[in-house]
C-alpha cells in the first residue's frame, strides 16, 4: 500500500471566503478560528471570510490566514482518520507542516507566522522588490538569465523551482524586468510579474532572516514525529535545531519544490493531499509526476470527499 503526504500551500493561494464553510460545518475548525482570533492583532476571521481582497492580499494578513486555514483543514482530516506519513509545505506552508508533524504547537507557530508576515511586508516596503514566473525554460536557462540580468546594485535570482519549466525569479524591480525581457527573447512561453509585496526568497530578505532568528529562538521546537521534506534542502529533516535553522535560511533561499516532491515519491508516497486554500500544489504535482494521485482539502465538501477517497492510498 502506498503512503500519503499532506502538502501545504503558501502565499498566493488565498481567496476571500477561505475557511468560512469549514468553520460553519465543523466544530473543530470553528474552535481553531476562534483561538486564532484571540492570538493575532487583527480580525482574522473577518479578513479570511469577508475580505476585502485588497486587505487579504497584504502579506501581513495573507500569511496568518493561509496558515490557519491549512491547520484547520489538516486537523479535520486527522479527526476523521486521515493522517499523513510525511509532510511538506511550500514556503509559508512549512509552518503548517511543522504543526502537523508535532514540531511546533499551533499557538507558537501562529505567533511566528505573524512575525514573519509583518517582517516580510516591512522588508518589501523598505527594499522594493518583486517576483515573476518564467514558463517554458529550463532551470539552467533561468539561472543564466538571472546572472545576466543582475548588476551590483540590482540583483535577481531563482526563488521557486515549482515544476519542470516553471521557475519563479525574485529581486529588485529593474532586475526582474530585465530578466523577464531576456526570458522572452530566449523563448519563454510566458514571463509574468506576480502580485507580491516584495522579493521573497532572495537576498533582499536578509534583514528578515536576522529578526526571525531572534523570534524563533524563544519558541520550543520538538523532534518531528513524521518525516518533513524541507524547502531548502529537499531532504528529510527531523532534528528541531536543524528545522529552526532551515526556517531562517528559507527566507533567502529558493524553494526546491520539484526536488521536494521527487523526494516524497522516492519515499513511497503515492497520494498527496493539498491541505489548505486552492489547488496550486495539485497542479504542480501533476506536472512533476503524473503517477501520484492528488487530492485536496480546502472547502467542507472537498474535505469529506478526500476522507471518502483516501482510504485506498
Amino acid at each position: 500500500m502506498s503512503k500519503r503526504a499532506f502538502i501545504f500551500p503558501g502565499q498566493a493561494s488565498q481567496y476571500v471566503g477561505m475557511g468560512r464553510d469549514l468553520s460553519e460545518h465543523f466544530e473543530t475548525a470553528r474552535r481553531i478560528y476562534d483561538r486564532a482570533d484571540e492570538l493575532v492583532p487583527f480580525d482574522l476571521k473577518s479578513v479570511s471570510f469577508e475580505g476585502p481582497e485588497e486587505r487579504l492580499t497584504q502579506t501581513r494578513y495573507t500569511q496568518p490566514a493561509v496558515f490557519v486555514h491549512s491547520v484547520a483543514a489538516a486537523e479535520l482530516l486527522k479527526e476523521q482518520g486521515i493522517a499523513p506519513d510525511a509532510v511538506a509545505g511550500h514556503s509559508l506552508g512549512e509552518y503548517a507542516a511543522l504543526v502537523i508533524a508535532g514540531v511546533l504547537g499551533f499557538e507558537d507557530a501562529l505567533r511566528a507566522v505573524c512575525v514573519r508576515a509583518s517582517l516580510m511586508q516591512e522588508a518589501g516596503e523598505q527594499h522594493p522588490g518583486t517576483m515573476a514566473a518564467i514558463i517554458g525554460l529550463s532551470d539552467e536557462a533561468v539561472r543564466t538569465i538571472c546572472e545576466a540580468a543582475s548588476t551590483e546594485e540590482d540583483r535577481v535570482c531563482p526563488a521557486n523551482f515549482n515544476a519542470p519549466g516553471q521557475v519563479v525569479v525574485s529581486g529588485t524591480i529593474p532586475a526582474v524586468h530585465r530578466a523577464m525581457e531576456q526570458a522572452k527573447e530566449a523563448g519563454a512561453k510566458l514571463a509574468v510579474k506576480l502580485s507580491v509585496s516584495g522579493a521573497f526568497h532572495s537576498p533582499l530578505m536578509d534583514s528578515v532572516g536576522r529578526k526571525m532568528e531572534r523570534a524563533l529562538s524563544g519558541i520550543t521546537f520538538s523532534p518531528a514525529q513524521i518525516p518533513i521534506v524541507d524547502n531548502v534542502t529537499a531532504d528529510v529533516v527531523r532534528d528541531p535545531d536543524k528545522i529552526r535553522d532551515l526556517l531562517i535560511q528559507q527566507l533567502t533561499h529558493p524553494v526546491l519544490w520539484v526536488a521536494s516532491m521527487q523526494k516524497l515519491v522516492a519515499m513511497g508516497i503515492g497520494t498527496v493531499i493539498e491541505v489548505g486554500p486552492g489547488k496550486v500544489l495539485q497542479g504542480l504535482m501533476r506536472r512533476i509526476d503524473r503517477s501520484v494521485r492528488t487530492l485536496g482539502a480546502d472547502r467542507a465538501e472537498e474535505v469529506r470527499n478526500t476522507v471518502e477517497n483516501s482510504g485506498s492510498s
